[in-house]
């Protein structure tokens, strides 16, 4: 790791610069956090996957809107991943890993009555934007799937046969332009924006700001863990979902020491774990 880059005139957290395969690192410990949490990490898991279970069920016949649901899913999942945070910081700070702590975790926003600067309100408003922009990417998905497809498409082989495979249409490079275009924004607002939030007293904007300050320190890594997360969760997919139980913990302690790593917020004040305090 090399020396890390002053911050801006913007009062802000410290930015390191990593090497590539620090995203290996960052996989390694969240595989140790994993096996360290043990069953309240994969109790996680088994929500995720039998939300896209579920989400499969309603919608398998309708695979205009799974596609845009599924990669929407990933929008909003750093925002699911909350209590994976909470759980790889208190391992980090010896603080026990019991149900007190997801309680206060997700439960801690409802003593917090006053939006103040760094309040525990400011988690609720960063997922409620990472959520509206979830929903949009599936309407838009939606739309231009049934829109611009020759036939309608209600199974994966119909989106297969169609769209992928179609050799006289560009529907499926559209789409997927489409998605890296709107996809991309997010993620470098995102990449560290919630455990940052959840670790530190900081405003949603200045949470964003060094998120994209944590990008353009680092476009090669951050392009190298943006890959390393679409295949993993793809891989979960494939796997009857029965993959994600494990795919999604593992990455959400993994994206707790990418932060980590990226960021040094030690200036700026600290939140209780737990996250108790308003």
């Amino acid at each position: 790791m090399t020396a890390p880059i002053p911050p801006t005139a913007r009062t802000g957290p410290r930015i390191h610069t990593v090497a590539v395969w620090q995203c290996l690192q960052w996989l390694r410990l969240g595989w140790r956090d994993l096996f360290r949490c043990g069953w309240l990490s994969l109790a996680h898991g088994i929500v995720l996957a039998a939300f896209g279970a579920g989400l499969l069920a309603v919608a398998h016949h309708r695979f205009w809107l799974l596609a845009g649901a599924f990669s929407g899913f990933l929008v909003v999942a750093p925002v699911l991943a909350t209590s994976l945070y909470a759980m790889s910081r208190a391992l980090e700070h010896g603080a026990p890993i019991n149900l007190g702590l997801l309680r206060n975790t997700w439960l801690s926003w409802q003593r917090a009555r006053f939006v103040e600067r760094g309040g525990y309100w400011c988690l609720v408003r960063f997922g409620l934007l990472l959520a509206l922009a979830g929903t949009g990417w599936v309407l838009t998905s939606a739309a231009l799937i049934t829109l611009l497809a020759p036939v309608p498409i209600l199974t994966p082989l119909d989106f297969l046969r169609h769209v992928v495979l179609d050799p006289h249409g560009l529907l499926f490079e559209f789409w997927l332009a489409l998605g890296g275009v709107l996809a991309a924004p997010i993620f470098a607002s995102s990449v560290v924006s919630m455990p940052l939030l959840l670790d530190r007293k900081v405003s949603v904007m200045d949470a964003v700001l060094t998120s994209w300050r944590v990008v353009l320190a680092n476009p090669v890594p951050m392009a190298a863990w943006a890959l390393l997360i679409m295949v993993l969760v793809l891989a979960g997919f494939a796997a009857a979902m029965l993959g994600l139980v494990v795919v999604m913990p593992w990455l959400g302690h993994a994206s707790w020491h990418a932060y980590r790593d990226l960021v040094d917020a030690s200036a700026l004040p600290q939140r209780a774990t737990g996250a108790g305090e308003r």
